[in-house]
């Protein structure tokens, strides 16, 4: 088994503070039932034995894209926080992951779109104000390509969805700063989540995408 196969076990995504991870306020927005505890309890455990590499935002991407009659339309959130936490097979652990999207963060070409797409119609972003995806499993198809499955919560609806995901750099030891870069891409209908407005002239297949560059942290 390669070093890819070997360290890649679990895909921790999850809202953090970069400068105190490893305090209990971190988990605050997860509490009140939004998460189960025992979520929380692995990411932190995960930051104490140095297993977490936290996103970086400013080269990080995750957005969307739906045919529309004046053509395809493109969407990206600017708001997001995560990690990705790399174990040794050694180690026992549930594969799991957890992100949250700020959906006010929109932006997209156009301020009439992107107010559309803000509104009552779409995302509702003052009712809706987040997006969360909670995995069930995370599995390797090959030495660099996985599949990622779990519930995404958008728009107050929860739906099973799966994540391709393919490990386009990873850690490398000899370097200062140790960084991944993770893509993740998958098709949802947006019908399933309320999303209903303009159909059919607008498409209801959409593709939502990530691009994680990922800096190793040091509690």
């Amino acid at each position: 088994m390669n070093n890819i196969m070997s360290i890649f076990i679990g895909l921790v995504l999850s809202v953090f503070s970069a400068s105190a991870i490893a305090e209990a306020d971190v988990c605050a927005p997860f509490k009140d039932g939004v998460v189960d505890d025992s979520i929380i309890s692995k990411m932190l455990a995960s930051a104490k034995d140095g297993h977490l590499y936290r996103i970086e935002p400013s080269t990080s991407k995750i957005g969307f894209c739906v045919d529309s009659p004046v053509g395809m339309i493109e969407g990206e959130f600017k708001e997001f926080s995560g990690g990705l936490t790399f174990i040794q097979e050694s180690v026992p652990t549930d594969e799991q992951a957890l992100v949250m999207v700020n959906t006010a963060s929109l932006d997209t070409a156009g301020a009439f779109i992107k107010g559309m797409l803000k509104g009552k119609k779409f995302f509702d972003v003052k009712n809706f104000p987040e997006i969360l995806f909670v995995s069930t499993n995370f599995t390797w198809v090959s030495e660099t390509e996985a599949v990622l499955l779990g519930e995404l919560t958008m728009h107050g609806v929860t739906k099973a969805v799966g994540f391709h995901v393919e490990l386009i750099e990873e850690p490398n030891d000899h370097e200062q700063e140790q960084r991944i870069l993770v893509k993740a891409t998958t098709l949802i209908r947006r019908s399933e989540f309320g999303l209903t407005a303009l159909s059919p002239m607008v498409s209801d297949s959409v593709n939502l995408c990530m691009s994680v560059d990922a800096i190793k942290y040091s509690a």
